[in-house]
């Protein structure tokens, strides 16, 4: 009876010992879903989506708590995308977060600046350079476009430019038309 007790009482602490070392030696960083969600969101921080960045907006979807329909600066792109990694039907973009804009960055008048350093606070990704009562400018490689810095702005000295689609910021449209055609005569 005791040697069976003894024996039970190693077996215990053997078995804890192991599974202690398998939950440190194993552990998950993270929601890897979450992850996957996050990189495939535009990153533009902008909180359109009522979340405040693209982190809580990809955390909120992998928990169930959100729709994959909230982001306009990721467009149908974007939910397609998404509705494609958690296997669930694409949505029409929700219009209560706002409408897709074409990709721009912020551009400061530099003779109307008063260097209220208002908008630098605002500015999500630290892509505004400047000092208090000095002129500020913006660090358009990484500008994202998130219109943050627009409200705060006392004297409206920033505006959004559209960037041009030439070689380096051009993307391939997939010819869907064409698709459909040759997807049609495959089947026949």
């Amino acid at each position: 009876m005791l040697a069976a007790i003894g024996v039970m009482a190693i077996l215990a602490v053997a078995i804890g010992l192991v599974l202690g070392w398998s939950a440190i030696r194993f552990k998950v960083e993270g929601n890897p879903l979450a992850e996957k969600i996050d990189a495939i969101l535009p990153q533009t921080q902008c909180g359109q989506c009522g979340f405040p960045g693209c982190r809580p907006y990809a955390e909120a979807i992998a928990k169930g708590e959100a729709d994959i329909n909230q982001c306009p600066p990721g467009g149908e792109e974007g939910v397609k995308k998404l509705a494609e990694l958690l296997g669930v039907e694409p949505k029409p973009l929700d219009e209560t977060h706002g409408t897709p804009k074409p990709k721009s960055v912020a551009f400061i008048d530099e003779n109307t600046c008063i260097g209220c350093t208002l908008c630098i606070q605002a500015c999500p990704v630290d892509a505004i350079s400047g000092a208090a009562k000095q002129m500020h400018t913006i660090i358009t490689a990484e500008c994202t476009g998130c219109e943050l810095c627009l409200p705060p702005c006392p004297v409206d000295c920033i505006s959004m430019v559209p960037i041009a689609e030439d070689l380096p910021h051009w993307k391939w449209k997939h010819p869907v038309v064409m698709m459909k055609q040759i997807a049609e005569t495959e089947d026949a």
